[in-house]
């Protein structure tokens, strides 16, 4: 990455799936920036969140209560490392379902500990909205979107319902839904010549309008909550556009509960805008694997070390 490219810098911010067990644990030990937001984040939430990142003896960081602020707070630590170490500030900012709220923290619309309550109490709604082992989600490989689709319209009945939750790149599509519709969308997705149909291990059938009843608490605890303009253009993954007025953005968020990740127009939106490189603003490497499948000459940096961290402040 060069100095002549930083007007080109997006960072992108990861959603649910990037969670591990130990993750941050070099920049926890060493780092206090990071350990800082890691104890805001304690302190809004009333429990200890290096511990439940780094040992999760109770096996919470995969409950999606938990892990949405986990998240939040790791990308927004590494968010702030990068601050302290001369990092530019990127053009423009976009966020994997969950990770849009990671963005608009590092874009000052919203505060850090209010949204790490924020997401929590999004998480238990979304827990709530559907019975437990009512929904059900999958990865389907190997598909185009357009025949997934129509799959998902063909194996649907007027009680149980599957859709296209995630387009996350080309070829790779997450349905969600009931889940007897979506064990019915499985099949079909074989049958039709997809590579591979696999089940995920969340229960909340995410993007879909079963998490109506979330987006009506959403709606509702957003509308209370100070928003402030953006200091760069943060990307609706619902709308898969860049916006800029805090209503739009409050309404976005509510849409996302109910609404398909559009991540593959996100992208391909976003390199037309004039973006010639990511940075990967969070644990793991899942957003860039999806945007070399949507884009493979759009290079994409993840922040997984310190010696990571320092290549990619070199700009």
């Amino acid at each position: 990455m060069s100095q002549s490219l930083t007007h080109e810098l997006a960072f992108l911010f990861p959603g649910q799936g990037s969670q591990s067990k130990g993750m941050l644990a070099d920049f926890l030990a060493s780092e206090a920036v990071v350990q800082d937001t890691f104890t805001e984040a304690s302190d809004a939430l009333a429990y200890d969140m290096k511990a439940l990142v780094l040992d999760d003896v109770e096996s919470k960081l995969d409950q999606t209560n938990y892990t949405q602020p986990a998240l939040l707070t790791a990308s927004t630590a590494l968010f702030r490392l990068w601050q302290t170490r001369g990092g530019v500030m990127p053009a423009q900012m976009a966020g994997h379902s969950l990770g849009e709220y990671s963005a608009l923290v590092a874009a000052g619309v919203l505060n850090f500990r209010d949204a790490v309550a924020l997401v929590a109490f999004r998480g238990q709604a979304m827990m709530q909205a559907v019975p437990a082992g009512a929904g059900k989600m999958a990865a389907i490989i190997g598909l185009d979107d357009a025949k997934l689709v129509a799959l998902c319209e063909s194996v649907s009945t007027d009680l149980k319902k599957v859709w296209a939750a995630n387009f996350n790149c080309p070829g790779q599509l997450v349905v969600a839904g009931h889940a007897a519709a979506v064990e019915a969308l499985m099949v079909a997705a074989k049958e039709a010549g997809a590579k591979r149909a696999l089940p995920l291990a969340v229960s909340a059938p995410s993007h879909t309008p079963l998490m109506q009843p979330a987006a009506d608490a959403m709606q509702e605890k957003l509308s209370g909550m100070l928003f402030n303009a953006p200091l760069c253009p943060v990307w609706s993954n619902a709308r898969a556009v860049a916006l800029h007025d805090i209503e739009d953005i409050r309404a976005a968020l509510v849409e996302q509960l109910v609404s398909p990740v559009r991540w593959t127009e996100t992208i391909q939106a976003m390199r037309t805008s004039g973006i010639a490189e990511a940075v990967e603003m969070g644990p793991g490497k899942v957003l860039s694997g999806l945007v070399r499948r949507v884009d493979k000459n759009l290079p994409v940096a993840s922040i997984l070390t310190s010696y990571l961290m320092d290549k990619a402040v070199e700009l």
